[in-house]
Order: structure tokens, then C-alpha cells, then sequence
């Protein structure tokens, strides 16, 4: 890869942080892998749960107990894309679904078409968006 677009597309730590045990360093993580890590963080973080930046995130737990209507869907998609907008500037969102298939058990999925922009190459992501937290039963 270009070093002017790796350049671009960063790397940091990865979230949660993890250690190499070997190395003794913090585990590093670059290129696509960080955007995708860069948009679960922000679909995951409810606004107001970093003391430093109060509105960063996407807070879609306002909506757990809303009827599942298209107006909700809706909210919950511009909430997703206002997020990227404002927290990823490397990528462009293209398209937004949520597939709510398997609503009543808990669980939604959550797909994100984007362009990054440095290489205008198209992606996707799927993620799993859970209702109730999980629990060690």
C-alpha cells in the first residue's frame, strides 16, 4: 500500500487495548482493520460515556423499548450515519440497513456500506446489535 494512504488511513491501539505478552507493548492495529475497530467503537459508545468527549458515539439504547416501527428505523439509521459523519472522517457512508429479522429474540443486525475515501475502495460491515447485555449464567 501506498505509504501516503496508509498514512492516511492511521493505525493506533486497538480497542479494548490489548498487551503483547512477548513484546510488552500495546497491540497496534492499521489500515482497515482500524476503520472497521473505529466504527464498532462508535456504534457501541453511548454519548456522554467518555468524560472527555460527552457527545461522541451512537446512542441507540433510547430506542430499546420503542415500538419497532419504520419512523423508529429510521431515527436509529440517521443516528448511525451522524455518527460516522462526525467520528470517522475516512470514510464515506453509502448505505445503511438494519435487519431486524430476529427483533423479538434481542437482537438486530446493523449493516454499513462505506467508501474509504484515500482509496475509494468500497466496504461493508455487519454488526450485531444486542438488546439485552449478556450475562454469565
Amino acid at each position: 500500500m501506498d505509504s501516503s494512504i496508509a498514512a492516511y488511513l492511521g493505525k493506533g491501539w486497538d480497542f479494548p487495548p490489548t498487551f503483547l505478552k512477548n513484546q510488552g507493548e500495546v497491540k497496534i492495529i492499521s489500515d482497515i482493520e482500524d476503520i472497521e475497530k473505529s466504527l464498532h467503537t462508535i456504534i457501541t459508545t453511548r454519548r456522554g460515556e467518555r468524560v472527555m468527549r460527552p457527545r461522541f458515539g451512537c446512542d441507540l439504547t433510547d430506542q430499546i423499548f420503542e415500538n419497532l416501527s419504520a419512523t423508529q428505523m429510521t431515527i436509529m439509521k440517521n443516528r448511525i450515519e451522524e455518527a460516522i459523519i462526525l467520528y470517522e472522517p475516512r470514510v464515506e457512508v453509502i448505505k445503511i440497513a438494519l435487519d431486524t429479522q430476529n427483533f423479538l429474540e434481542g437482537k438486530f443486525l446493523i449493516k454499513i456500506e462505506y467508501l474509504i475515501r484515500a482509496t475509494n475502495t468500497r466496504r461493508n460491515i455487519v454488526f450485531p446489535y444486542y438488546i439485552t447485555e449478556a450475562t454469565d449464567i
